[in-house]
């Protein structure tokens, strides 16, 4: 039994099938990719316009400016086409549907939600508050991107979702970002590409950089080091991997939010960005930046990167750096404690830990806050996002998975000048899979990548067994209640 009592609300996000975007569909044989071009180039120009009508009459409802997305897709495979004569648009975009195909980016799941408050409070009620809830939508071949709800909090504390389209559409990629030369150094040397070809690269850059930079110094470098080397190559790789691994995303602000979709971009993220913790983080002078830690899976190995965002419609994707970068679960606190960021973390799988740091892309030196201790945590303990300031302390929700791998929510009270300092923790689950929570892709299991206060209710939305999710509340009066009274 739970030590404080939860209030289930009536909101349920259900994987819906019909959310799609267009994804490349390109064959990695060049014999292929071709073979299909001359299919196309054999068609009189009647007979590819009346083939091109058919497919958009068939799609053209289901996305927003098919003919823009048609027409990129025949731009990655252009250079593959043998004819000389010009091509119409028509064709093109012909050419273009035949490289296309329909991704459904939450058929298979919609989970691991976090929540913060929406950068935009106009127009309320006194008392409410709109919030912005990011998902991980898991489609074929469990590839996740993060999807984005908005709601409201009533004065009263009901929740309710604002109405989804069916559109969702990518943003778009931001041709030439700028970088950081300290930080792309620093990760370099964490990569053991320090000196030698790196620092003839990295040399003549400014402090900030842009990508074309990079190109054109990796270009003289390469020219300069003839015949080249394996390791002038592997460096050379190394580097653009980097550059590639950092990127910046734009949406138009005529989309709303249900309607952008973070999908996949760098090679470190080819099977997936996975549980994304969105934290509002508000700096010793005021500002406000709305940071998430996620993990990008290729399939082989895992990554921690950030994300940094002011107002939901331009993005930074970036590497973090430091020995600490390891495992799943990095969670940032909302504020600089003694003027130093702090993260959780579980370096180990197994154990929470803490670290502080002068810079939020940069971590090393994790200590370890929290061990495994009642049953129903018994194999392992993190965090369900970013701690929650109170005046009790910093309220970390924490999940423990224990016998027959079941996920269960808990709660942990840290000193709030000493987060280092572990003051309470629930011996009993706050948060319990129960009925129908119990079944779906990952059976028995309760997750949350992060909640917040609205007034003194805590809002805990939740993902129910890697399918669905769900919203409880509870008083954070009750609940700072039953920690102090188990007080460590």
């Amino acid at each position: 039994m739970s030590p404080v009592h939860l209030r289930r609300h009536e909101v349920t996000l259900l994987p819906e099938s019909s959310r799609v975007i267009i994804r490349p569909f390109i064959p990695s044989e060049v014999h292929r990719v071709t073979t299909i071009i001359g299919r196309a180039l054999a068609l009189t120009e009647e007979e590819a316009c009346l083939q091109l009508d058919a497919v958009k009459q068939e799609f053209e409802g289901r996305h927003f400016d098919i003919a823009s997305l048609l027409m990129g897709h025949f731009q990655k495979v252009e250079r593959h086409v043998f004819t000389q004569r010009p091509l119409s648009n028509e064709r093109k975009m012909l050419i273009g549907a035949l490289f296309s195909g329909e991704y459904a980016l939450e058929s298979a799941a919609i989970f691991n939600p976090s929540i913060v408050p929406h950068p935009d409070q106009s127009g309320l009620d006194a008392g409410a508050l709109r919030f912005v809830m990011s998902l991980r939508a898991t489609g074929e071949g469990h590839i996740s991107s993060i999807e984005f709800r908005v709601g409201t909090i009533s004065p009263e504390g009901n929740i309710t979702l604002d109405p989804v389209s069916r559109f969702v559409t990518a943003p778009v990629i931001v041709p030439n970002p700028r970088y950081r030369k300290r930080r792309f150094i620093i990760k370099l040397a964490e990569m053991g590409f320090d000196g030698g070809h790196a620092d003839a690269v990295m040399a003549p850059l400014a402090e900030d950089f842009t990508l074309s930079d990079l190109n054109k110094s990796i270009g003289t470098v390469r020219r300069e080091h003839q015949p080249a080397t394996r390791d002038l190559a592997r460096t050379l790789e190394c580097i653009q991997w980097l550059a590639d691994s950092n990127y910046e995303l734009s949406f138009s602000d005529k989309l709303a939010m249900s309607e952008r979709i973070i999908f996949p971009v760098s090679p470190n993220e080819t099977n997936g960005i996975e549980d994304a913790r969105f934290v509002r983080f508000v700096d010793d002078d005021g500002s406000v930046m709305y940071y998430a830690t996620y993990t990008a899976y290729n399939g082989r190995a895992i990554l921690p990167m950030l994300i940094e965002t002011e107002d939901f419609l331009h993005f930074r994707i970036l590497t973090l750096n430091g020995r600490a970068v390891q495992n799943k679960g990095m969670a940032l606190f909302p504020r600089r404690i003694q003027g130093r960021y702090v993260m959780l973390s579980r370096q180990d799988d197994e154990n929470l830990f803490i670290m502080f740091s002068d810079n939020p892309h940069h971590w090393n030196d994790p200590e370890v806050i929290l061990r495994p201790s009642e049953m129903w945590e018994s194999v392992k303990v993190g965090n369900c996002g970013s701690p929650i300031e109170t005046e009790a302390g910093w309220l970390v929700i924490t999940h423990g998975v224990g016998p027959m791998r079941k996920y269960c929510i808990g709660a942990v009270l840290l000193d709030l000048e000493n987060p280092t300092k572990v003051i309470a923790r629930l011996r009993q689950p706050l948060l319990a899979p129960e009925g129908n929570e119990r079944e779906g892709y990952v059976p028995n299991v309760v997750y949350s990548c992060g909640s917040l206060l609205h007034g003194r209710q805590l809002i805990l939305p939740y993902a129910m067994s890697d399918k669905a999710s769900a919203i409880a509340s509870m008083s954070l009066d009750a609940l700072l209640a039953a920690l102090q009274s188990e007080a460590v």
